[in-house]
């Protein structure tokens, strides 16, 4: 089937249960990525009441916007770049769509390439009776890691879904070994009932790094929610896949760092003294994950730049390149800025998707169409959202000395996420009922 030519049409045959999509979205969420945030969360001072608030609200918003999305492409059968090409237009949708996933892809393998690096690196100098891993040392084993992931994802290696199938259950194995040598070896009961920090970074704070866990997920869920069987079970497939498996990863991975007292998970595994077996099933599961990184950042490249798929191998070396290079230049030192970033960049397009189908569109398949060029309407809000989203989420605060010059790029207000969301919304309406397309 040619699904360029066809609208990629899902047939009745190919719909899926919910239960086989919601194992999809728990797949994703048992990853490295979600136990960092966890660590990130305990390390802005949230109390565990906070924490547990903060996950279930920010997943609860990401499964809102996540149904809208995943319902409109259970009824029209598109994946979100055909589908956006209604509020975006086809040109729009393009470009809009395939720099945001190349830039989440690139900043992903990043920080996935210096996880495994470091966890790397931690391995040989256990072995070589040294106390911890010296900055060059991680920066080699980044560098040697990144290029492993990118070969095999230019290359193909189709044994990545075997080890896919052990390492993540390794993992969880791992996760729960973490948290009792915690609460055994390192009096972490101790620790986590006198864990009381004097000042936190807020509610507002855990939220926007939740949603930033999985922003790109929560749009992206039309490729996979088409193949839903109706509406009632993208809602029910969204909300068991993603809220239970995110719940107990991001705690797992605070719990961990509330013990040791910081969120670089390869130096908590370390710490907690788990073998040598703990941290390869870190590398593994991050190698399975970063290939696909690579693999998508590649194609939203070749998207990007207008080459056809017979580019994507020297598309995928440069994301792949551009992501080790970030790996060795310390970019897991900024993870709590890329996730902000994330944040206020990829949530607004979920207005946009909502406010054409749902509102001008009123929900119905048959109202829906998809347009050519760029859509001023959806590129107008999806824009203005998104610079809402990093004035009121703080990302402009990581660029102390821009804010100095214009205080006016950073007013905390509310979610950032969630503001972005709105007022691309909002926009997309008033200007689509003001100026209505002939």
């Amino acid at each position: 089937m040619n699904e360029r030519n066809a609208g990629f049409e899902i047939k009745a045959e190919q719909r899926q249960s919910w239960i086989s999509i919601a194992m999809v979205w728990a797949g994703g969420m048992i990853c490295v990525p979600c136990l960092m945030v966890g660590g990130v969360l305990s390390s802005g001072g949230l109390s565990i009441s906070q924490m547990v608030a903060s996950i279930l609200i920010g997943y609860g918003l990401i499964c809102a916007y996540m149904i809208c999305i995943g319902m409109q492409a259970c009824d029209t059968g598109l994946p979100v770049a055909v589908m956006a090409e209604g509020a975006l237009g086809k040109q729009g949708a393009r470009y809009i769509i395939s720099l945001l996933l190349a830039i989440a892809c690139i900043g992903w393998f990043g920080i996935q390439s210096a996880t495994c690096g470091s966890a790397f690196a931690s391995m040989l100098a256990s072995m070589l009776g040294m106390d911890a891993p010296g900055a060059p040392m991680t920066a080699v084993c980044s560098i040697v890691w990144g290029v492993i992931m990118l070969v095999t994802a230019c290359a193909g290696f189709k044994g990545l879904k075997w080890l896919n199938y052990i390492a993540v259950p390794l993992l969880v194995i791992v996760c729960l070994y973490g948290i009792i040598a915690g609460l055994i070896s390192h009096d972490g009961g101790a620790a986590i009932a006198a864990y009381a920090p004097e000042q936190s970074a807020g509610l507002v704070f855990g939220i926007s790094m939740t949603v930033a866990s999985f922003a790109l997920g929560g749009v992206i869920s039309a490729d996979y929610c088409r193949f839903a069987k109706s509406r009632a079970d993208v809602v029910k497939s969204s909300i068991i896949g993603v809220i239970p498996a995110g719940l107990f990863m991001l705690l797992t991975g605070a719990i961990m760092s509330i013990v040791t007292g910081q969120y670089d998970i390869s130096a908590i595994l370390a710490s907690l003294g788990v073998p040598v077996i703990g941290l390869l099933a870190l590398v593994l599961a991050t190698w399975t994950t970063n290939v696909t990184n690579a693999y998508s950042g590649g194609l939203a490249l070749s998207n990007l730049l207008g080459y056809d798929e017979s580019k994507f191998k020297i598309t995928t070396g440069i994301a792949g390149a551009a992501g080790t290079l970030l790996a060795a230049f310390g970019l897991l030192n900024v993870f709590q800025g890329f996730l902000s970033l994330m944040s206020a960049l990829i949530p607004p397009l979920a207005g946009v998707l909502i406010a054409n189908y749902w509102i001008i569109c009123g929900g119905r398949r048959e109202n829906f169409r998809q347009r050519p060029g760029f859509s001023g309407p959806g590129v107008i809000a999806f824009m203005a959202g998104a610079l809402v989203a990093c004035i009121t989420g703080g990302t402009f605060a990581s660029f102390p000395g821009l804010v100095q010059v214009f205080p006016f790029l950073n007013i905390p207000f509310f979610v950032g996420p969630v503001n972005g969301i709105v007022v691309s919304l909002v926009i997309y309406v008033v200007i689509s009922k003001l100026l209505p397309e002939k």
